[in-house]
């Protein structure tokens, strides 16, 4: 099986290649949409801001080519986020794979002294789809992030972070995303990403 990661103007991408390695994989990680499309799987991670991410996977007609797979995708943490309609992050108009907004966490968080960014470990409830076989209701993964996609139709799990209840993962059709890192959420993001590899998809 192929699984390619997208090279892209992003952060952190290393290490989701070091997780597929320890779930036996072998990714191509590539720009290149060929490659992309002969993909049996394909990740879209990073760490980074909405507006400069966005420039760069138009200038570089990346986007287009990921919001035209047809194999399943995962967006991983700015990957949920691009794949959305719009962030407000820079007033960024995104993919629009999904038709949800990007907001950011309410100033009334940081009144009530929750911290934002939300940094380290909080829970994932209302769990659907094989993406999450083999985990809890209520199983802790790994959260870097100030901006959100509210809960929507679309949400295959949920987390509460500072009295707001927000989609912590997505899917439509072929797409599926995380807000959180499986790649460094231990066991159970590992479980994930293997999970996302052995999908069945028509």
């Amino acid at each position: 099986m192929k699984v390619a990661v997208v090279r892209y103007n992003a952060g952190n991408i290393r290490s989701v290649i070091n997780a597929l390695h320890r779930i036996g994989v072998e990714p191509v990680v590539t720009d290149d949409a060929a490659e992309l499309a002969s993909a049996d799987r394909v990740i879209f991670p990073g760490q980074g801001e909405a507006a400069n991410t966005m420039a760069y996977l138009r200038e570089s007609g990346l986007g287009e080519v990921i919001r035209s797979l047809k194999q399943p995708v995962l967006g991983i943490c700015i990957g949920q986020q691009l794949l959305c309609a719009h962030s407000e992050e820079g007033d960024t108009p995104c993919l629009g794979v999904f038709e949800s907004p990007v907001v950011r966490f309410p100033a009334t968080c940081e009144e009530g002294r929750v911290k934002i960014p939300q940094i380290g470990w909080n829970t994932i409830e209302n769990l659907q789809t094989p993406l999450f076989d083999g985990l809890k209701e209520g199983d802790f993964v790994y959260f870097v992030h100030s901006f959100y996609v509210p809960d929507c139709a679309a949400a295959i799990a949920r987390t509460t972070y500072g009295g707001v209840i927000y989609a912590s993962a997505l899917r439509r059709g072929n797409f599926y995303t995380t807000q959180f890192h499986p790649e460094k959420s231990g066991d159970e993001g590992l479980r994930i990403l293997h999970n996302f590899i052995h999908l069945c998809h028509d």
